[in-house]
């Protein structure tokens, strides 16, 4: 392809062109595959701010800055994904907009995203729900006060992620955060905006059980608690019969204690055509059907990103409110230039660093690996060549911590062993994280870790699937809960469950929602369901349920990844509990943890390693003899006898039909040969027409001949066809030595 590529990936155009349905996840046998949520294109059409720009000069622009809204990662309370709240803003000219999701930071990273892109200053907050006597699923009005706070810059958004963290893990259970008031106020007095609220803050539940006296009270401890500068009352107007009562009383309250008054629209969706989808989501988290929801619901479908100039006439007679929204909201606003906290140190004895110790245990492996040095001096010289490497690029924490798990696994009786690349590593080997030699085996070190790479290299940890549990909960004892945590895993609707929740919120039976449900290809999507499946959904599920599609439903726990950092990570993305008992998440999924530059470590569980223990448990006791599976033959012929007849089911990593179809053709017949068998029933040497080629040259079907003396250093063992990723670093400095001949 040309150098000015499209935005369309070129597999995308591979596919298109040799009709091929889309196939959702990397679709190969590595471990957790998943969707990859590709950061924030733009919306269809340019809406970035311009300064002055005045609505094609139709209706000046008013300054305005939306303080508080709410995502669809309010979790069933949010119609709109982050992105469009921020595309509405850019389309509204707002000065700034804010997302407040209840308790959490969950859709910081997109929403931040977007408005790079865009143009739009944002800021961060969160409703924070004091007083939960339980988890608020299933429930038409959660009970619970709401405090709404937004943070100053990033120290208070350190401290916000802090103070949510706390209260996540105090209360013992997913959804229900009990928050500690004295040490929320002594966390967050002076780096925090308060805003006092929709109809469940303190104050306008007071107003709202017709008692000023105790609403007057509440606004005073807000202003001593926090300072009068620092605290806001929020006008709230939804064309609801006493908004103008209650805002009037408010007005007047804040005059009284010396407070300002704010304009906000307590926005829950982008649009107004989001509204009714607000309240079908509604239903949902209340389990109940709309019909059932009457009376709950709002009477209007008001809570959307308003302009300044709209908001200008709705609070008319509150003068200042909307102006002080925008100014309040430029002062606050910042950009989410977050820091990934370094990983912790690693205790090492006295008189080491963590570069000595590494170089210890490495040397204290690799004799027991390898022998004397004078045995085996390319191994020695592979282990010095991998260290320097390894120092250079600062990485010797990052296998310590690897090691330490190891050890721990190992100490325990638990199988572990790293997985993939790391197996390139001699360290890895010497420091028995993995236990194949790649000395031996003549395995390419800078398909692991090389200096062009950027990054830390990846050891993923496969650990026997029935035990894993005590190696993930050794991580979590030995670097504490705010400082370790697993990577939320968010689960979208996809077409069966989103048709579900649809039919329920639209009052059709059980028994119905299952048959709709399962009418469906998980992976087809509701639109082309509603085409294959035309007259057997009711036109207004499919429509609802199209809505809902890809919307989050609520957190899981991604399949092994953890995230170890040396200040605490509770302090970038808050931490919460999972459903499972002893985890605990952080509130972004894998790719919003890449963006901002987490570490993480994969912990996996594999099924066949507690098969393998389970296998040398029986020999040992049945035949008194112990197999130690790290010094296995990988040269027994007859094991290659068995591949090569593709007689592989139950040998993981070439057990798929692709692999099994590929076995008799390549015919491996050593180590090398499964490297590369594994390495092409990948996406990208499939897409990129690697496969057939390779298996003709190594069958003496094709002849074939380097394009450059320059590259049998790199091409030679795999015949001319480029497999691995490390290539691509190689390549350059062939094209420099090339150019310099």
């Amino acid at each position: 392809m040309a150098f000015n590529n499209p935005a369309v990936p070129w597999r995308e155009i591979q596919r298109v062109a040799s009709g091929r349905p889309r196939v959702e996840g990397d679709g190969n046998d590595s471990p957790a595959w998943s969707r990859k949520r590709e950061g924030y294109a733009g919306p269809p059409v340019d809406l970035r701010v311009r300064e002055g720009d005045d609505d094609g000069g139709a209706v000046p622009r008013v300054p305005y800055a939306e303080l508080h809204a709410h995502s669809n990662f309010s979790f069933l309370d949010g119609a709109s994904h982050p992105e469009e709240l921020v595309e509405e803003a850019a389309r509204q000219g707002l000065d700034a907009i804010f997302l407040t999701d209840h308790d959490g930071m969950y859709g910081a990273v997109r929403f931040n995203e977007a408005a790079r892109e865009l143009g739009v200053r944002v800021g961060f907050g969160a409703e924070l729900s004091l007083d939960l006597p339980a988890p608020q699923n299933g429930v038409a009005d959660p009970s619970g006060a709401h405090l709404l706070v937004l943070a100053r810059g990033l120290e208070g958004y350190r401290r916000l992620c802090r103070v949510i963290s706390r209260a996540q893990l105090a209360g013992g259970e997913k959804g229900r955060p009990v928050y500690d008031e004295d040490a929320l106020v002594d966390d967050l007095a002076g780096h925090v905006l308060v805003l006092t609220g929709c109809r469940k803050g303190r104050i306008r539940r007071a107003l709202a059980a017709d008692d000023k006296v105790a609403a007057m009270s509440e606004l005073v401890s807000l202003a001593d608690k926090f300072g009068r500068h620092n605290v806001a009352v929020e006008l709230i107007d939804h064309s609801l019969p006493l908004d103008s009562t209650y805002n009037d009383t408010l007005a007047s309250m804040a005059e009284a204690v010396g407070v300002v008054t704010v304009a906000t629209n307590n926005v829950h969706y982008a649009h107004p055509g989001r509204g009714p989808l607000g309240d079908a989501v509604a239903a949902v988290r209340a389990r109940r059907s709309l019909d059932d929801m009457e009376g709950w619901l709002s009477a209007a479908h008001m809570a959307f990103v308003r302009s300044g100039a709209e908001q200008a006439e709705v609070f008319a007679r509150y003068p200042g409110a909307v102006t002080r929204a925008a100014l309040l909201g430029v002062e606050c606003a910042f950009d989410l230039n977050l820091v990934a906290p370094d990983l912790p140190p690693f205790p090492v004895p006295a008189g080491h660093d963590e570069m000595s110790f590494l170089r210890e245990l490495t040397w204290a492996g690799a004799a027991k690996r390898y022998g004397h040095r004078e045995d085996y001096p390319k191994a020695y010289a592979q282990l010095e060549r991998e260290l320097d490497v390894i120092e250079e690029l600062g990485f010797p924490g990052y296998f310590l911590v690897v090691w330490d798990i190891v050890r721990f696994c190992r100490d325990a009786n638990i199988l572990c062993q790293g997985r993939g690349s790391a197996a390139n590593s001699a360290v890895c080997y010497a420091l028995e994280i993995c236990h194949a030699d790649p000395v031996k085996w003549g395995l390419l070190f800078e398909r692991f870790l090389a200096p062009e790479r950027d990054g830390p290299p990846d050891i993923d940890i496969d650990i026997e699937s029935d035990r894993r549990e005590e190696a993930i909960q050794y991580v979590y004892d030995k670097h504490g809960r705010f400082h370790a945590a697993q990577v939320a895993n968010v689960i979208t609707y996809r077409a069966p469950s989103a048709i579900r929740d649809a039919a329920k919120a639209l009052g059709f039976s059980p028994g119905q929602q299952d048959a709709y449900s399962k009418i469906v290809n998980r992976w087809a999507g509701v639109k082309k369901t509603g085409e294959e499946a035309a007259g057997e959904i009711p036109g207004e599920i499919l429509e609802l349920a199209d809505a809902l599609e890809d919307f989050p439903r609520h957190l899981g726990i991604h399949s092994g990844g953890m995230v170890i950092s040396r200040e605490p990570v509770s302090e970038v993305v808050p931490v919460e509990w999972a459903r499972m008992p002893g985890r605990s998440v952080l509130q972004w999924d894998k790719d919003d943890c890449a963006a901002v530059g987490l570490v993480k470590f994969d912990l996996l569980g594999l099924g066949m390693l507690s098969a393998l223990h389970y296998m040398i448990d029986l020999i040992a006791e049945y035949h008194g003899e112990t197999v130690d599976i790290g010094k296995l033959d990988l040269a027994d012929p007859h094991v290659y006898d068995m591949l090569c007849a593709a007689d592989a089911i139950g040998v993981f990593q070439v057990e798929s039909r692709a692999q099994l179809a590929t076995l008799p053709r390549l015919r491996p017949r050593k180590f090398y040969d499964l490297v590369v068998e594994v390495a092409l029933i990948r996406p990208g040497p499939i897409q990129g027409g690697s496969v057939h080629p390779y298996i003709a040259r190594r069958r003496g079907e094709e002849t074939w001949k380097h394009k450059h003396p320059l590259l049998a250093r790199s091409l030679d063992r795999t015949l001319g066809v480029p497999l691995f990723q490390e290539f691509l670093g190689q390549f350059r400095y062939v094209s420099r030595d090339a150019h310099a001949v």
